[in-house]
């Protein structure tokens, strides 16, 4: 097995790219970073995930490996979004420790020796905190608001879920099954799971090359994403448990209602017919059943895993075959 595998999703970062692997080889060959393994069994791997970039990305990336054969690339046929680019990440990953780095310069590379020492202390995933940003207020204050409804909901004390700096236990990147735009929320699923999430502040710069490549419209996606998370997190293994309760509340309440309606009409001998309150009965115990009913197929749905990984590969480069079989499978 090796000892780090470190991830790479990239989206048109041609011009970065030359620096990153450059930095990230230094760091890699970090002294400290060797002890915090046995003695002469160090080694790494570097995979660069490609989203789909239209740009000269891939082939520099080739041209990268050339010299430097322990870079791998995986390339998609368009782009998928961070999400995907990372679970096939974690698919292809051999190491005992698996670290995330964005490819746009702003994590440092030098980052990578303090975050697997806290991997070596026995926790399962150390999420890096950008805590002195070195990015613009439009994406500061959405970033902040975003970290403390995050914080408020799951329970998780982190400051930082969104950084890309991250490190993993072999363990828990092979256990993450992730879609839509879940990357955001990677340490709620895998403190959900039971493994020890931590932190710790990490240097962040200024962007030096290009345009970020998130648009306004990862905030919609972004709070879809919460609450599936948040539904998962706790109902994902018994949906009856929540379309269950709200079903049978709005059943009970239809059945009142409509109960005191008939016990008017014989009591009072008040007309049946154009009475609001008794369609809103009706109503409400319809849509009691139709809960009711969602609650027992998402159970029947919950015992049925999918393998679907949801993406297209265009190539593969330098990819052992037993994990290749993890990447199409």
């Amino acid at each position: 097995m090796t000892s780090i595998s470190v991830i790479v999703p990239l989206y048109n970062e041609q011009e970065s790219l030359p620096e990153l692997c450059s930095r990230l080889f230094g760091a890699l060959s970090d002294p400290e970073l060797h002890r915090c393994f046995p003695q002469g069994s160090f080694s790494f791997e570097i995979i660069m995930v490609d989203d789909g970039s239209t740009d000269g990305s891939v082939g520099l990336i080739r041209q990268l490996m050339a010299t430097s054969p322990e870079i791998r690339l995986i390339s998609f046929r368009r782009n998928y979004g961070k999400t995907a680019a990372l679970s096939a990440g974690f698919r292809a990953a051999t190491g005992e420790v698996v670290v995330t780095i964005d490819s746009d310069l702003q994590d440092d590379p030098q980052e990578l020796r303090p975050l697997v020492m806290k991997i070596r202390e026995g926790f399962d995933m150390v999420s890096g905190w950008k805590r002195e940003r070195k990015d613009p207020i439009s994406k500061t204050v959405p970033s902040k608001l975003f970290n403390l409804t995050t914080r408020i909901f799951s329970g998780i004390p982190l400051h930082d879920f969104n950084c890309g700096l991250k490190a993993y236990s072999h363990e828990l990147a092979a256990s993450l099954d992730l879609h839509g735009e879940m990357h955001r929320y990677i340490p709620v699923l895998a403190q959900w799971k039971g493994f020890r999430v931590t932190e710790i502040p990490v240097k962040h710069h200024p962007r030096k090359y290009g345009k970020s490549k998130f648009g306004s419209s990862r905030f919609f996606a972004g709070l879809f994403d919460f609450l599936s998370v948040m539904f998962i997190t706790r109902y994902l293994r018994r949906p009856m448990h929540f379309f269950g309760m709200m079903g049978l509340g709005s059943f009970l309440t239809g059945l009142v209602i409509s109960l005191y309606v008939t016990v008017d009409k014989l009591m009072n001998h008040r007309p049946v017919s154009n009475r609001p309150i008794l369609f809103l009965g009706i109503l409400l115990i319809i849509l009691g059943v139709q809960l009711f009913s969602t609650g027992l197929l998402g159970e029947l749905l919950s015992s049925r895993p999918t393998r679907d990984a949801g993406w297209a590969i265009r190539e593969t480069a330098n990819i052992p075959e037993k994990t290749l079989e993890k990447l199409v499978d």
